[in-house]
C-alpha cells in the first residue's frame, strides 16, 4: 500500500485543482465563470490555481472574443488527463485497499 501513496500527484491535493481537473476531463471546454460558479471560489483564488495547472501543462488556455466581450476558456491537455487519471487510479486503489 505504501507505493500507492507515492503515485498520488501533489498537483491534485488541493480541492480547487482537483475540482478544476474533474470538470475539465468530462467537458471539452469550460469558461472561467463556469469554473468559478461551480467551485464557489473567488476570481483570484481560481486564477492562482489555474495558473499552477497551466505551468504544469495540465491545462490549455484559450482566449477569444464572443461578440465584443473577452472570454477565457480552459481545456484539459493530454498530459493533464493522463496525470489526473493516474491520480484517480491511485486513490481508487487506496480506497479498495489493494497492495
Amino acid at each position: 500500500m505504501k507505493n500507492i501513496f507515492t503515485r498520488l500527484n501533489k498537483a491534485f491535493e488541493n480541492r480547487i485543482r482537483l475540482g478544476v481537473m474533474s470538470i475539465l476531463v468530462i467537458n471539452d471546454s469550460v469558461d472561467f465563470n463556469f469554473l468559478k460558479e461551480t467551485l464557489q471560489v473567488s476570481d483570484g483564488n481560481l486564477a492562482s490555481h489555474l495558473s499552477n495547472l497551466e505551468k504544469l501543462q495540465f491545462i490549455e488556455v484559450r482566449k477569444q472574443f464572443i461578440g465584443k466581450k473577452p472570454n477565457t476558456s480552459y481545456i484539459a491537455s493530454n498530459a493533464g488527463k493522463q496525470a489526473f487519471q493516474k491520480h484517480i487510479d491511485a486513490l481508487e486503489e487506496i480506497i479498495k485497499g489493494k497492495k
